[in-house]
């Protein structure tokens, strides 16, 4: 396995401090000349270590004054996975989550894989039915590496969503998205109160910090309830105003 490059240490290094919390929003981060004192690095490596973290958007730096942990939250690399508590919102509708699995368990094969961790190692086990105004669209099952977030247990996530809560405690660096189309299982489809042979969309979540997969959700929504929008603007190509977007 190839070794890690030096800056790339030192930035995992100090993007961990942020993420624990050890280091917070305007605090002063080491120099480049503290960084070569206490690690022996070069004074190249250091400053290549924080002009990235600086355009990654962790650090800000200060000339003449030194550089600074961004406020996380409007620091430009943090990932903005939407929130269905905000999306049922914007529609001007209410928000509701049943829990019905908060636990503590083993990570089996398959979760290991994806979360890339060792089989076994424990991670928290999720699963809520969200509603608008009533109505069950989406049936969340999640699971979230336990040394990322220590007080997952102890979250009420009726108030609060898991995917607002996770963003909360640590910048969320990357997601990837996959969807697919599937025909639900009986519990799923009880839950979600579905038609008999209605087919729902599956969207699988994966979020990275602090330069590794932290959190895996499957994302179960009836068909009828439930559309995927984007808008995509070409290089070059003026944007349409809402009035005239389709």
């Amino acid at each position: 396995m190839t070794a890690m490059p030096r800056y790339q240490q030192l930035k995992q290094q100090i993007i961990g401090q942020i993420s624990r919390g050890e280091l917070k929003p305007r605090d002063r981060v080491p120099s480049e000349n503290d960084l070569v004192d206490s690690t022996g690095v070069s004074r190249m490596t250091a400053n290549r270590a924080l002009r990235e973290l600086n355009d990654e958007g962790y650090v800000e730096r200060v000339a003449g004054v030194g550089t600074f942990v961004a406020d996380l939250q409007s620091a430009s690399h943090v990932l903005e996975v939407r929130n269905i508590a905000d999306e049922i919102a914007a529609r001007g509708h209410r928000h509701a989550a049943i829990v019905i699995v908060q636990e503590q368990q083993a990570a089996s094969a398959e979760v290991a894989d994806i979360l890339r961790i060792a089989q076994g190692n424990a991670v928290f086990h999720l699963l809520l039915v969200h509603r608008e105004n009533d109505t069950p669209i989406q049936l969340e099952e999640r699971y979230v590496v336990a040394t990322f977030a220590p007080d997952c247990l102890q979250q009420d996530f009726a108030r609060v969503t898991p995917s607002a809560w996770l963003s909360s405690i640590a910048p969320l660096q990357e997601a990837e998205h996959k969807v697919r189309a599937a025909m639900p299982s009986p519990e799923t489809r009880r839950r979600l109160k579905m038609a008999g042979q209605e087919p729902c969309l599956v969207v699988m979540r994966r979020t990275w910090s602090d330069g590794r997969p932290v959190s895996f959700a499957r994302l179960y929504h009836p068909g009828s309830r439930f559309e995927l929008t984007g808008n995509y603007t070409p290089p070059g190509i003026r944007k349409s105003t809402p009035e005239s977007a389709p």
